[in-house]
């Protein structure tokens, strides 16, 4: 089943992008010549001193699906590749259930799954236990 309803995007200064696995190596390298590039174990954070948008590139391998199954989309203006609700949900999942996490972050997760439940609220059925236990304690 793919979805292709979404969620109104928050006004933020985060961009949360997926590259091609492939050529991951050669776009950090590209970046670190102009930008602040910070490594984390699942992702990359690229800043710019003149810029307040914060990039992050995830690299954990679970997110290489979301590419082939995402279709171009108007977002702010903008035509981009999204990911279908579904594998937005997945991703938010991921990370609120990543106990590495700080909690303030984790919470951010939780309520963007919430934001994804209310768009499209067939998708409760692919919460894990814990967080449908979670949502019925707010």
């Amino acid at each position: 089943m793919e979805t292709y309803a979404y969620a109104e995007p928050t006004v933020t200064l985060d961009l949360d992008v997926v590259v091609v696995t492939n050529q991951l190596d050669n776009l950090t390298e590209i970046l670190k010549k102009k930008y602040k590039v910070k490594e984390y174990e699942h992702s990359m954070n690229v800043s710019s001193a003149t810029s307040d948008l914060r990039i992050q590139i995830q690299t954990d391998r679970r997110y290489q699906k979301f590419i082939k199954r995402s279709k171009v989309g108007n977002i702010l203006g903008y035509d981009v590749k999204v990911a279908l609700i579904e594998d937005l949900l997945q991703g938010k999942i991921w990370a609120y259930v990543d106990s590495t996490r700080r909690m303030s972050k984790r919470q951010k997760d939780l309520v963007d799954i919430i934001r994804l439940i209310e768009v499209e609220p067939k998708l409760e059925s692919q919460l894990p236990d814990e967080i449908k236990r979670r949502l019925k304690e707010i």
